[in-house]
């Protein structure tokens, strides 16, 4: 409640609108939402919002329809994404999650195209199971991370145009990130993450992937998307100073937890087949106390 008020949230309706998005951020978001923390209280429910808006669709695409099949996943995830299409070009929701993302959308002037191209990714999601190229693999990052930067900025507060890019590239970074960690579960969904062309690059097949024995040469493709998402966070990373002050302790958190999962998936040996890398409460600790510090003082 106390950071409803400070962003001057008072309607009883979009409250609990944001109050939903803050729950799902909370609940699905740990990382994220521990970032979130480090912002000022009166910045922090329209991140919730656009959150919302991004779990939502996910649900609709992984979780809440796992029953459903893929066209009726895909009819469900158009209907509602064509609605809140529509709401935002219309300025008024009420949808549960949409109340909340369209007020955000309007108070920062965010562009709808970005929340287009991210349930074009989603619908991907139910036909595409694999990419050829890393430029193909780029049309769905794009929609499913990239957008996500260039929607928080506004919210942030951009002090350059530039930080934009870096906002694209550190979200291309932390989905890049996410693929290498869940090689083994996207597998189990019949998904590949990792660009075809890369696996040849190495001499690794599909069924070497499926056949799930860590060899050398899938250790060897590992290091190779490990070196690219670091390479993208040493050039997002200057764009951080390009954000208002009070932002840049919860981006940079933000970008040494989620890029540090490929530190995790170091520490387990690359075997990503029989463990999953994850990021322990020590390690978010000791980015978190240091960054609260840092967001106090920037206050």
């Amino acid at each position: 409640m106390n950071e409803l008020k400070a962003a001057g949230i008072k309607d009883p309706g979009l409250a609990a609108s944001y109050a939903e998005c803050k729950r799902l951020n909370s609940l699905h978001g740990k990382t994220y939402y521990l970032a979130t923390l480090l912002l000022p209280k009166s910045k922090r429910p329209f991140v919730h919002a656009l959150y919302g808006f991004a779990r939502y669709a996910d649900e609709i695409v992984d979780d809440l329809a796992s029953t459903l099949s893929d066209d009726e996943k895909a009819f469900a995830l158009k209907g509602w994404g064509a609605q809140v299409i529509s709401d935002i070009k219309a300025g008024v929701s009420h949808d549960p999650i949409g109340r909340a993302l369209v007020d955000t959308v309007q108070k920062f002037n965010i562009p709808v195209a970005h929340f287009e191209a991210f349930l074009h990714s989603m619908e991907m999601d139910l036909t595409v199971n694999e990419y050829q190229t890393l430029e193909d693999l780029l049309e769905y990052v794009y929609g499913s991370a990239a957008v996500i930067g260039l929607q928080m900025v506004p919210i942030l507060g951009a002090l350059s145009p530039d930080a934009y890019e870096s906002a694209k590239k550190l979200g291309i970074a932390f989905q890049l990130a996410n693929f290498i960690r869940d090689i083994g579960e996207d597998l189990e969904r019949g998904r590949i993450y990792i660009p075809i062309e890369d696996l040849e690059k190495f001499g690794v097949s599909r069924e070497d992937l499926y056949a799930r024995v860590l060899t050398p040469k899938i250790v060897s493709l590992i290091k190779y998307e490990i070196e690219r998402v670091r390479n993208l966070q040493r050039e997002a990373n200057p764009g951080i100073a390009m954000l208002e002050a009070v932002s840049r302790p919860c981006i940079e958190a933000a970008s040494e937890l989620y890029c540090g999962i490929v530190d995790e998936v170091e520490a387990i040996g690359y075997d990503v087949f029989n463990f999953r890398a994850k990021t322990s409460t020590w390690r978010r600790l000791k980015v978190a106390l240091p960054a609260y510090l840092r967001a106090i003082k920037a206050r």
